[in-house]
């Protein structure tokens, strides 16, 4: 009798040391879970033998719900598991892990599939857009690969296009196939100012920038470089694409400057005063009136203030002659052999 409570007292004695041993279960207060199922070793830690069962459903991919305390304690509470520490939470907020493939993937994915089949170019060209929203799609976290088309139809005449995509490593998007429709447009780089620019005013790399315009719709300047340095010719405002009309060269000559006038001819330079009759750029032809005859003629504006005529000799020696006898000597016109 002695021998057997003895024997009953040590193995009593080894069950509550290595109950003791045995970390309490307790409730987490967070969890993400990979499947469709939360399990009890999800929502408790230490939950021993019964960690794999199963006791509710979980939320969609990609988002998250919260369960009460209580509702867990009356679920588990058939299980046998006794003693939870609930660490004083109210709730427990469950996340369904996911991939998420996102609208700009979709977009992306979208216009490499039209580039390859209907003849558009790079993909960075086409712009895609949707009739409706575009909702992050949501495939199990072990999902791989990139999206496959099921059906593709575009109409090159309205641009329009219907797609279908599957994931063949998602058993979601195997059932739940996602389904776009929308316009697909091949764009080009356009040149545009970013801020108002008045007329005559000289164009600088940061008073520009570069937009996506529908490439059958504009002919517009696409390098920032074709602009810098040129002059508005009218005003200019910001998101409109710049044609090759906007812009002019500076005008270093306005109407009605006082400009010096130079003629030249092999061996002979002619200087004269004037009076510029239009507006111009270097390298524009202008009419400027010459102050001593009263004639207007046609010169190359030069430099700033300058105008040059290239004449026959016979003219300029005509013209010279007429107005060093029209002028006193210290007034006339400087003439310089070269």
């Amino acid at each position: 009798m002695m021998r057997t409570l003895l024997t009953s007292f040590v193995a009593l004695a080894i069950f509550a040391s290595h109950a003791a041993a045995q970390p309490a279960p307790a409730l987490r207060a967070n969890v993400t879970v990979s499947s469709d199922i939360v399990r009890i070793g999800d929502l408790i830690e230490n939950a021993g033998p019964v960690a794999g069962v199963a006791i509710f459903r979980a939320p969609d991919l990609g988002t998250r719900g919260a369960v009460t305390t209580d509702r867990i304690v009356d679920a588990i509470r058939a299980h046998q598991l006794i003693g939870i520490d609930t660490r004083g939470l109210a709730e427990v907020i469950v996340t369904r892990a996911s991939r998420a493939i996102p609208a700009q993937e979709i977009s992306d994915r979208i216009a490499h599939v039209l580039s390859g089949q209907y003849g558009f170019g790079n993909p960075h060209n086409i712009l895609v857009s949707f009739d409706r929203d575009v909702r992050t799609l949501q495939a199990e976290p072990e999902a791989t690969g990139e999206l496959q088309v099921v059906s593709l139809r575009f109409d090159p005449r309205t641009a329009r296009f219907a797609v279908t995509f599957d994931l063949p490593s998602s058993a979601e998007l195997a059932r739940h196939p996602a389904q776009f429709t929308g316009t697909a447009i091949e764009t080009v780089d356009a040149v545009a100012v970013d801020r108002p620019i008045e007329r005559g005013e000289v164009l600088k790399a940061a008073d520009l920038t570069v937009l996506r315009r529908p490439k059958s719709e504009i002919s517009a300047i696409a390098d920032t470089g074709a602009a810098v340095g040129l002059a508005a010719r009218r005003q200019l405002r910001p998101g409109q694409p710049l044609q090759a009309t906007d812009l002019m060269k500076p005008e270093i000559v306005q109407r009605n400057d006082t400009v010096t006038i130079t003629y030249e001819a092999p061996g002979i330079v002619l200087t004269l005063r004037g009076q510029a009759q239009d507006p111009g750029g270097r390298g524009d032809t202008i009419n400027v009136l010459n102050a001593q005859s009263k004639r207007v003629v046609q010169g190359v504006i030069t430099a700033p203030g300058r105008v040059t005529v290239n004449v026959a000799t016979s003219h300029v020696a005509e013209n010279s002659t007429s107005d060093k006898i029209s002028e006193p000597a210290d007034k006339g016109p400087e003439i310089s052999s070269q």
